[in-house]
């Protein structure tokens, strides 16, 4: 047998716990981050400029992933390889990976734009997805030691300044 409905309306309600306030004092990994592309004091950037020079379909492509990584947010996506984090000395860093056949069957290309994830950058709501620098490489080939080094070059000189020094 159910319980006669007429109680349950005349019961009182029960009080609410009373609402917590949030305070947001900085960005967060589980929010939706800005895309920026690093800037050099010249102005020139090494990422946007990669992302521009590449052919239409992998430019579109990278720019795709960055949108989709930035809303998911980086920490919760899952793109099948596309967005991968990196490790060893380049723990920290993270890269959009996108390949591309060469006309007539001749092979692929790797194109990699290197990423780091800004949490503590003035002025801004929301954390950044930063674009630092993008690289191609041959299929079945490697960065040199050099290639990372400048690469981790440029992510030291975009964290030295504060406000950050994007675009």
């Amino acid at each position: 047998m159910s319980p006669d409905k007429r109680a349950r309306q005349r019961a009182k309600p029960k009080a609410k716990a009373p609402s917590t306030v949030t305070v947001k004092t900085k960005p967060s990994a589980d929010d939706a981050h800005d895309i920026a592309y690093f800037a050099l004091a010249d102005g020139s950037s090494p990422a946007r400029d990669f992302v521009n020079g590449l052919p239409s379909a992998p430019r579109a492509q990278m720019r795709a992933c960055l949108v989709a990584v930035a809303a998911a947010p980086p920490k919760r996506f899952a793109g099948g390889g596309y967005w991968e984090a990196m490790h060893g000395e380049m723990t920290g860093w993270f890269e959009v990976r996108i390949d591309t056949a060469l006309a007539g069957g001749a092979g692929k290309i790797h194109h990699r734009l290197f990423c780091r994830l800004d949490y503590e950058a003035e002025g801004r709501e929301r954390p950044l997805l930063v674009a630092i620098m993008g690289m191609s490489k041959a299929y079945r080939t490697t960065f040199t030691a050099s290639d990372y080094a400048k690469v981790q070059e440029l992510g030291e000189e975009y964290f030295a300044s504060n406000p950050r020094s994007i675009i």
